[in-house]
Parts: structure tokens; sequence; C-alpha cells
């Protein structure tokens, strides 16, 4: 009977880093990939359609719902696109606590990426250490939103409110005794900006505690070193960006070289691999932790001595504030406009890109002077990358496949958009 050489396995929708929504469909010859070949449609949102149908305020929180582990930068690109159409100004305050926010969203990002990525390679504790970080910081989403995850925060024009003079407090229970609620609200006594900068002298020896779990392990070495190589050409001629650039030695960051917001006046690094492996990108990664968090050290320390508005005071574009809606005509007016019709947006054509936790998201939107956009389409990382996998999975073991797929961060809600 002759032998088979090469097979072909259906590796998922049930893989661990897939969202089960990923086929990938893989040709193996004994336990090497020859070939990978993943199959999207299994979740297709059609997002950028929806957008069409909706006014641009409306279409604002379907953003929260691309990439769901990082909720505010994707509002972040859609709101630097509407304002690029519409030659609105946002005051000074409402971006700094703009880059604040997308900073906690890049964590909240990277550490969902580090505790999943440790488990899909054997490594179980670390998903623990990441969510008691994560839990600090979806409260810092809930102060200013209301919501742990789909914020829709960030509006054309500023923020939703400003930040808040009080941190929500644990309240006593059976299983609690005084003394442990009073340790458990000991930074939660101040103001929210009093609880992120507790945070952000905590997190530094947090991370350290990460290292000390996988940085020098040799189990997480021998499944890291030298899987996916990706040289600095074909990462730049497959076009990738974020980690997935930076860990093949290219330093590229548009916080850095195309500054929005207010990421011109602060201070940070921009880390960058050597060997363009797994093992690189995990630690350009946990090196983007400690520089996003001194980034919201100098937010944190910059919005607490600097008061001012938090959104555009055109009423055309921003609801007036609640009192004056309530007193003036003319703004009660304003604000039934604005939530039933919407705002109209001139004609042409706007491309806003911002620094996403995953790599380069941005939002190219085409206006016909109507109150909805007249075409949106997405520029997604997450789909880029994906499209690398055959490349950097080549001559991989199978279980191989499992850390690559991780080692990109990929998110289906921006994949099948």
């Amino acid at each position: 009977m002759a032998e088979i050489k090469n097979y072909t396995l259906n590796f998922g929708p049930q893989h661990p880093a897939a969202h089960g929504v990923l086929r990938l469909v893989l040709e193996l010859d004994g336990e090497v990939i020859q070939r990978a070949d993943p199959h999207v449609g299994l979740l297709h949102r059609a997002t950028e359609k929806l957008a069409e149908t909706k006014t641009y305020i409306q279409a604002l929180p379907y953003m929260d719902r691309l990439d769901y582990m990082s909720m505010m930068c994707n509002e972040q690109a859609y709101c630097l696109a509407v304002e690029r159409l519409l030659g609105v100004d946002v005051p000074i305050r409402a971006q700094y606590i703009r880059v604040m926010y997308a900073e906690i969203t890049r964590l909240l990002n990277h550490l969902l990426w580090l505790g999943a990525h440790g488990l899909d390679c054997g490594a179980m504790n670390i998903l623990i250490y990441c969510f008691r970080e994560r839990e600090d910081l979806l409260d810092m989403y809930e102060a200013v939103s209301g919501a742990r995850m789909h914020a829709a925060y960030f509006r054309p024009g500023g923020v939703y409110r400003d930040l808040p003079d009080t941190m929500a407090q644990y309240q006593p229970s059976k299983v609690r005794n005084a003394k442990t609620m009073k340790a458990l609200n000991e930074n939660r006594s101040g103001s929210l900006l009093d609880f992120i900068d507790d945070f952000t002298r905590r997190f530094p020896g947090l991370v350290d505690e990460y290292e000390t779990l996988l940085t020098d392990n040799r189990i997480w070495k021998q499944r890291t070193v030298g899987i996916g190589v990706v040289s600095p050409e074909r990462a730049l001629s497959m076009g990738f960006t974020g980690p997935m650039l930076r860990g093949s030695g290219i330093e590229w960051d548009l916080r850095k070289k195309q500054p929005y917001d207010a990421y011109g006046q602060l201070d940070f690094d921009i880390p960058v691999g050597v060997n363009g492996d797994t093992y690189d990108r995990y630690l350009c990664r946990v090196e983007e932790l400690r520089q996003s968090n001194r980034i919201i050290k100098q937010c944190v320390d910059w919005l607490r001595v600097n008061p001012g508005p938090v959104i555009t005071d055109n009423h055309k574009v921003a609801p007036p504030s609640r009192v004056d809606m309530k007193s003036n005509m003319e703004e009660l007016i304003h604000h039934f406009k604005l939530f039933t019709e919407g705002f109209h947006v001139p004609e042409g054509e706007a491309y806003a890109a911002i620094e996403h936790p995953k790599g380069e998201f941005g939002i190219y939107m085409v206006s016909d002077g109507a109150n909805k956009p007249y075409r949106m389409k997405i520029r997604p990382p997450g789909f880029v990358h994906l499209s690398g996998l055959n490349e950097m999975a080549r001559g991989h073991m199978l279980a191989d496949a499992v850390a690559i797929i991780g080692t990109m961060d990929i998110v289906f809600g921006e994949i099948d958009r």
C-alpha cells in the first residue's frame, strides 16, 4: 500500500487564540507544516456597510466592537477621521484624556495578549496575573463611561465628559470583613486621577513579576525563540505594522512619526526587536507595557494642573451641557437636532491612522455632504498580519502554529469586519 505523505487538517475553529472563528487549513507532512491557509468569513459583521446607514454618532459604538480588546483606540481613529472632515478643533485637555485612555487601552490589550499567549504555549499562571491588573484598568474604563468594555467615550470634538472626582468603592459584604474592605478601598478614596496615579506607581513591579515567570523560562524560550521569524524586508513588504514590524527591527511608530492628539508633547521610547521571532515580539510588547505606563503617568501629572473644556463648543457637532439644554431654547434645538438627525459633514474624504496596540489601525471615510458616511473603509492590522501566517508557519511543527497565531495577537472582530 502506498505511503500517505501529505495530509490536510482543519485546525479550528475552536482554537483558543482564534476566538472560535478562524478555520486554518493545514497541509502537513508528518508533523511539519507545508502550507497554512487561513479561512475567514465565519464572523462577518458588515461594520463598514452598517456605518453607511447610521449617523456619524450612531456609527461610533460599532468601533468598540471591532477589536473588542482595544475599544477606545478604535474610537480614536474614527473620531480623528470625522474631525478631519469637519475641520473641528479638539480642546487640549480632551487630547490628553484621549492619549491617557488610549494607553490604558494598550495595557488592557497587551495584558490579555500576554496571558492568552502564555496559556496557548502552556504557561498557566500568567493569565491569572495579567487579569489581576486588567481588573483595575477596566474600573478606570467604567469610571468615565459607565461600561467596562464598550465605552463609546471618545466623541467627535473631544470626549463624552470630564474625569470624575470620586472613584467607586467596594461595598461591605458577608464574605469580607471591615479590615479587608478598608484595604481594598485604600486607593479608591480619592479621585479617578489618584487611582490611576497609584496604579502607575505599582505597575512596573507587576511587569517584573510577568518577566520572572516567562522571560528567562527555558520552556518559554524553547516555544518562542526562532519561531515565526520575519526579516525586516519581508515584514515591510507584507504590510506588517506595530509590534509585528518593530519585532523585526524596524523603528516605526505613528505616535512618534505622525503624532496625533497630544503624543507630540510626551516623552517615551519605541522598543525594537533584533531577530524578528516570536520571542522578540514578546519582549517588544512587554517593554511597551512599561512605556505606556510612562505616558499615562505624564498625562496624569498634566491633567491634575490643567483644567478646561473636554469637548468642542461647536454645538452643531457636540451637545450642549444638560443645564444649558434645560434652560435655553436654542440649546434644546441643538440637542434635539444632534441626536435625531446628527450633524452634516462637508463633502470630501479623510484617512486617519493611529498606533493601535496591534499595529496601524486606519479609518478611510468619504462624505457626500449628508449626515451619514457615504463610504467607510477600515484598515485593520490583524487582517494584514493573518495574511503572513502561511509564510511564518511553513517548515514549523504543528505545535508551533499555536505560538505563531498567538504572536500575531489577532482578534477576529476587526479581521472579519
